[in-house]
């Protein structure tokens, strides 16, 4: 692969009548702090690398956070993945970068991630806390294998004895399966796939760099048969577009084929600079459904609660129908007591829409692998028909 240095200037956004979403116009405001280059290649078409050397790379998780971690990695900004939907998007507004097609077509990469993840490490005040990785973008989007910066990573968090997760859309991933299994005998470890509808054409439409849903069951397939945990982060459940019943019993069919140990399931989250590229596509591809989200979701992040009370059902329905029960200790939210209730757990609270960012299911986070009983044995007999 040829990577070629560029000029620092800030990139065009042309969008012609056949772009969706529409084109934004604000142009991006280089230079990086601690930029050293910026390149392309033309086998990224449409994509700018910015490498940057970083000062830190863990970063902490704000106090009284929901999230059931307390620090993070994300070596890269900026996502090539490109899926419409993605909640991350406002994130890159923090480097001068648009929430829009900059998020999708202007990537940082922090070059010095490891050396720099090494010497944190080291500290005699680091705590080994757990670490979670993919929480804002991916770490195994494609320019993870120009890069080559997870297997580096993986490493010194086991090398130190820091337990760790990640969270991906990337098969890319597959590549480290051997790296992982290792680390797994040194420190806890947590593996998430996201992966919310099965539709392939739906997929491609709407997270257009990402491989699809039948490359990413084949994933969890591998991860299971390697002896790894992998939890299945079905979100978003796209309202008029992925949550009818047939494409609920077919997502969770598939999971449970495929021999997830986990899995929990919310509906589209709508937050600022999320929401207007959202509506964007909305309003272009499927201009029939506008006005009903636009109704959904008001003026807020979160979709009706009577949507959700709905959908919440639904989900439980088919989770228990495919062996996803909550003997098998995932979590679900009971909508109709109003509470986030956990197996053997007392009903933990109020209802409250966030605490579905909260929800990690089986096997995502660092600790035993919960993959047994039925996905194991269902994944000892997969249909022939799934991949």
């Amino acid at each position: 692969m040829r990577w070629d240095a560029q000029a620092i200037i800030p990139v065009a956004k042309d969008g012609g009548k056949d772009a969706a979403p529409a084109a934004v116009t604000s142009d991006a405001l280089l230079p990086l702090a601690g930029l050293v280059r910026s390149v392309t290649t033309p086998e990224f078409a449409g994509i700018t690398f910015h490498e940057v050397a970083a000062k830190s790379v863990l970063n902490k998780v704000p106090a009284g956070s929901r999230m059931p971690f307390e620090w993070t990695i994300n070596p890269y900004r900026g996502c090539s993945h490109a899926c419409v939907y993605c909640f991350a998007r406002k994130s890159h507004t923090y480097l001068d970068f648009d929430a829009g097609l900059d998020f999708d077509s202007q990537v940082v990469v922090k070059i010095n991630a490891v050396e720099v993840l090494r010497r944190e490490l080291a500290k005699p005040s680091w705590g080994h806390h757990q670490v979670a990785l993919g929480t804002n973008t991916d770490p195994y989007q494609r320019a993870e294998g120009r890069y080559q910066l997870m297997p580096g990573i993986i490493g010194a968090l086991a090398d130190s004895g820091t337990p760790f997760s990640i969270l991906t859309k990337g098969t890319l991933l597959a590549r480290d399966i051997p790296l992982l299994k290792h680390a797994a005998a040194q420190v806890p470890v947590g593996i998430g796939i996201s992966l919310a509808m099965t539709d392939e054409k739906l997929s491609e439409a709407i997270e257009p760099g990402t491989p699809g849903p039948r490359a990413r069951l084949k994933l969890v397939m591998r991860l299971r048969e390697a002896g790894l945990p992998c939890g299945v982060m079905a979100m978003p459940i796209l309202p008029w577009l992925s949550d009818s019943d047939e494409a609920l019993d077919h997502l969770f069919s598939s999971l449970a084929q495929a021999g997830a140990t986990g899995v929990t399931a919310g509906a589209l989250y709508l937050k600022p600079g999320t929401r207007e590229w959202f509506m964007k596509w909305i309003a272009a591809h499927h201009p029939e459904l506008a006005g009903k989200y636009g109704r959904l979701y008001g003026s807020g992040s979160y979709a009706s609660k009577e949507y959700r009370t709905w959908l919440a059902g639904r989900v439980k329905y088919f989770k228990k129908l495919h062996g996803f029960s909550d003997a098998s200790g995932f979590s679900h939210r009971d909508m109709e007591t109003g509470t986030t209730q956990k197996a053997g757990d007392e009903p933990a609270g109020p209802l409250d829409a966030r605490d579905e960012e909260a929800q990690y299911p089986a096997g995502s986070m660092p600790g035993p692998d919960p993959g047994t009983g039925v996905r194991a044995r269902r994944l000892s007999h997969p249909q022939a028909t799934l991949f």
